[in-house]
């Protein structure tokens, strides 16, 4: 039987972080503060640079606790580098799953052309919360190429599963709690089923137009099914898809870059980071983003405090 409860829509939020580069944020949202563990979405450009405005675009080292950063290229290419000594690059399809844990600082850094290849940069950019017992775990890096994401293509509905266990396919990449994420292609007419199995998911339409039960989803706009929702998604015209959910942790305090269960974690780690106790990239330590609210706070990257109510508890 069909839910009764209809779809939740979330629109974005914009913010323009100069050089031409804007963000929709989808999550936390007003309605919505997290789907599944996933407590933050961005999704950031596409944007072509000039040689000359790349430097200027980079985002500086910055704090994390208490989270796993998951960065995703539909085009362009990023350099990654992190406290734990990771200098690595993060190409479309592939995936850099980072664990905060007690507290890591990363860096990412474009250069050109390379950087904007491809129709240019467009990064999506999502939060994990961890599991409670997990939060001060110590810090961890993984990189996972597009060729070792396992991939369906069917129906005119072809799909790689970024993380998580879905649509009878399981990717390499480690979570701490059961989730999916899902990069689905779409052509005209062909139609997707939801996912099961867990009890909150979404779909964030990239680009493209969607229906379900006979409403149709634009470009930027994401839906959040109820957890007896059932049916398929169908592409009224060519569409890409995030898909994304898995079961909830709980609420998290979430500052700046900071997620916590507990809002003195969230007071310790601002105070760690305005006081200069975090390590930073041992590569990439000759400038940082300062603390929101500290004199000259620039602002800074998607997820970095740049777009109220990411600040919010």
């Amino acid at each position: 039987m069909p839910s009764t409860t209809s779809p939740l829509l979330i629109t974005p939020r914009f913010a323009d972080l100069g050089h031409g580069l804007t963000v929709r944020r989808l999550l936390p949202a007003a309605a919505q503060r997290s789907v599944g563990p996933f407590v933050f979405f961005d999704h950031a450009g596409p944007v072509t640079l000039a040689a000359e405005d790349t430097s200027g675009a980079d985002v500086r080292p910055h704090p994390h606790i208490g989270l796993a950063t998951v960065s995703y290229l539909l085009s362009g290419e990023i350099v990654h580098r992190d406290s734990l000594g990771t200098h690595t690059r993060i190409r479309p399809g592939a995936v850099n799953w980072m664990t905060a844990g007690r507290g890591i600082t990363h860096s990412e850094r474009f250069e050109h052309p390379a950087s904007f290849a491809g129709g240019g940069l467009e990064l999506l950019q999502l939060w994990v919360a961890l599991p409670e017992e997990l939060e001060e775990c110590e810090p961890a890096f993984a990189h996972t190429d597009a060729d070792a994401l396992p991939v369906r293509d069917a129906g005119g509905a072809w799909l790689r599963v970024v993380a998580g266990t879905v649509y009878g396919l399981t990717s390499p990449v480690q979570t701490a709690s059961p989730l999916f994420y899902v990069h689905a292609e779409l052509q005209a007419g062909a139609e997707l089923a939801l996912p099961t199995g867990y009890s909150e998911r979404a779909a964030y339409v990239v680009r493209g137009a969607l229906e379900y039960q006979g409403t149709r989803y634009s470009a930027g706009q994401m839906v959040v099914f109820a957890s007896d929702a059932t049916g398929a998604l169908s592409a009224s015209e060519a569409a890409t898809v995030m898909l994304l959910g898995g079961e909830p942790l709980g609420h998290r305090h979430l500052f700046w870059n900071f997620v916590s269960t507990s809002r003195e974690r969230i007071e310790q780690a601002k105070a760690d980071w305005a006081a200069g106790r975090f390590t930073l990239p041992p590569d990439d330590n000759k400038e940082w983003i300062p603390l929101p609210g500290t004199p000259a706070a620039p602002l800074a990257e998607p997820g970095a405090g740049t777009v109220p109510p990411a600040n919010a508890s």
